[in-house]
């Protein structure tokens, strides 16, 4: 393997305030984690990426990448120095090249920048993008100037700092066994093991969200910037149906209802995950599902629907696009749909992850007409609006 991520999000980001840690606030209807780790899995030359999260950040972690295709977390240690050396060790067995580290709370790394790092260790162990101090700066005590200090030759160092994997290893293992803990970035653990490490010129827009004022400037840059990136606006239908057969429950967006009959099918049977599917590859003229997974098929017989949903949002994602919005309507007499419409909302949200209030689920009868009438099976039909890169 060539080159492996760590995106440590193990910290608690409180200062940003609100419910959450920074890196699982929302900007653009997303958690801010799930930015950075699309920056990462959208580059070519990334073979592999693990996060590293902190304490009871599971749930968190789980809703915030839902649908990606990533290992297992790694769990982080008391300090960024001690979670980034967890993640180190955790990839060993894949024995990359070189290894970038990069906080969670940058989601607007762009795709020269790791690029530029990854180039530089073809001459040096290391290298960091940083930005150049463009201000006077001033050394103060008690509230008041003592000195001003020189500016000339100062960064401000950024990430994703790249290493030789086996160099920055090395030197975290040196610093463990001298009790060192006190790095502030892997660099300076680089330093002091006598590595030398480059710099390239990095970018304002990687700022780490730190404050609710830097939060509020990442919405505000995100939509600016999707409002113009994303400008091919499509909208899919999807329509399925599916027979009651002998059963004590039925599948519906993920959620297991009690009901006398459940729904027929080779997979799970559940109408409303398939017809969102359907929605998702129509707004993306790919097929139906049965393209993508075909019946016929043995390994999908009995298969949750939301591998294929999860499926259709990894394509929207895979080609730069966003979804929008979802709008599901179940049509059937019984079960009855509303007392569990927010848990199938939430629960739709979260394997395309997108916001809740991105997702629609409603339902109807046909007033005892038709076969949904006679109680027969369910029907469903839904749109799905994404946005694409022109």
């Amino acid at each position: 393997m060539a080159t492996a991520v760590i995106i440590v999000a193990a910290g608690a980001g409180l200062r940003v305030g609100g419910e959450h840690p920074k890196q699982y606030q929302k900007i653009g209807g997303e958690a801010v984690l799930r930015h950075t780790v699309r920056a990462f899995q959208q580059h070519g030359d990334v073979d592999h990426i693990h996060v590293v999260i902190g304490d009871n950040h599971d749930q968190l972690y789980r809703a915030a990448v839902a649908g990606m295709e990533l290992p297992d977390p790694i769990p982080g240690g008391t300090t960024r120095q001690a979670s980034v050396f967890n993640g180190l060790k955790a990839i060993i067995p894949l024995d990359p090249e070189n290894v970038l580290i990069h906080d969670a709370a940058r989601p607007f790394v762009d795709a020269a920048t790791i690029s530029s790092v990854i180039a530089k260790l073809s001459e040096f162990p290391g290298c960091i993008p940083a930005i150049a101090v463009a201000d006077t700066l001033k050394r103060e005590s008690d509230g008041v100037i003592m000195e001003t200090v020189d500016r000339t030759g100062l960064w401000g160092a950024q990430t994703p700092q790249a290493f030789r994997f086996k160099d920055i290893f090395e030197a975290h293992v040196s610093a463990a066994a001298s009790d060192r803990n006190d790095f502030t970035d892997d660099a300076s653990i680089a330093e002091w093991a006598g590595l030398n490490v480059a710099i390239v010129p990095g970018k304002p827009e990687n700022n780490k969200i730190t404050t609710s004022a830097d939060l509020s400037d990442a919405e505000t840059r995100l939509n600016t910037g999707k409002s113009k990136m994303l400008s091919d606006v499509r909208v899919g239908h999807g329509y399925d149906v599916h027979a009651f057969e002998d059963g004590d429950h039925v599948i519906l967006c993920g959620l297991k209802i009690p009901h006398g009959r459940k729904l027929k099918g080779h997979s799970d049977a559940d109408v409303g995950l398939h017809t969102l599917t359907d929605a998702i590859l129509g707004a993306l003229c790919e097929g139906d599902i049965g393209k993508h997974f075909p019946p016929s098929e043995e390994k999908w017989k009995g298969a949750a629907s939301d591998i294929f949903l999860k499926h259709a949002a990894k394509l929207v994602a895979d080609r730069g696009g966003i979804i929008s919005h979802v709008d599901l309507t179940l049509i059937c007499q019984a079960p009855k749909i509303r007392p569990h419409v927010d848990a199938m909302r939430k629960s739709v949200a979260e394997i395309i992850g997108v916001g809740v209030d991105r997702v629609s689920v409603k339902a109807t009868t046909t007033e005892w007409l038709g076969f949904t009438g006679r109680e027969e099976g369910i029907a469903a039909a839904a749109t799905a609006t994404i946005r694409l890169p022109e």
